[in-house]
């Protein structure tokens, strides 16, 4: 799902909102955690799950071409861990009768 898919997504739910005010708030939404995560802090959305900041140290690597060393250097990555609730709902898994 691409970023016009949830605006057009939330649009269909909401019909009264203005497709422009939805995609604006989207861009809030993503904003707000993207500058959370700059800052060092941790983003849990309930049920969903969090993202938080983890920093790789530096490699010494080698390019698979040339085989020279090449140092890596440190940096940071986004990590996200999915919520217990959202890791049910996709494996909630029920039989041809409706059972689980």
């Amino acid at each position: 799902m691409t970023k016009s898919d949830l605006v057009a997504r939330v649009s269909e739910i909401y019909p009264y909102m203005n497709p422009k005010n939805i995609d604006r708030v989207v861009g809030i939404i993503f904003e707000a955690i993207i500058n959370a995560l700059k800052d060092g802090r941790r983003v849990e959305l309930r049920g969903f799950g969090s993202f938080a900041v983890r920093s790789r140290r530096g490699i010494t690597g080698r390019n698979p071409r040339t085989g020279e060393t090449v140092e890596v250097a440190p940096k940071k990555v986004p990590f996200f861990k999915a919520g217990k609730q959202l890791k049910e709902l996709l494996n909630d898994v029920t039989d041809s009768e409706g059972t689980k």
